[in-house]
C-alpha cells in the first residue's frame, strides 16, 4: 500500500479504492493501527474510512480498564 501524503484530502475514486484496500486488509486480520502506519494516515482517518465502508469493527484486544473483580 502506497504511503499517502500526510493531510492530503482524499476524495472520489481514490478514496473508494483506499477504502476497499483497507477493508480487505482489516478483514484479513490487520489492525487499524497497522493500517494507519502503513498509509501514513491517522488512526481516526482509517477508523472513519472503515466505518463508512460498512466494516464491522472488532472489539478491543487485551486488558480493558474495568473494575477489578475479587476472586
Amino acid at each position: 500500500m502506497a504511503e499517502l501524503k500526510k493531510g492530503a484530502r482524499i476524495t472520489g475514486g481514490e478514496r473508494s479504492k483506499l477504502a476497499s484496500d483497507l477493508k480487505r486488509k482489516y478483514t484479513s486480520g490487520s489492525s487499524i493501527r497497522e493500517l494507519a502506519a502503513d498509509t501514513g494516515r491517522s488512526y481516526g482517518f482509517v477508523h472513519r474510512l472503515l466505518s463508512e465502508s460498512g466494516v464491522k469493527l472488532r472489539g478491543r484486544g487485551g486488558a480493558t480498564r474495568g473494575r477489578k473483580r475479587k476472586a
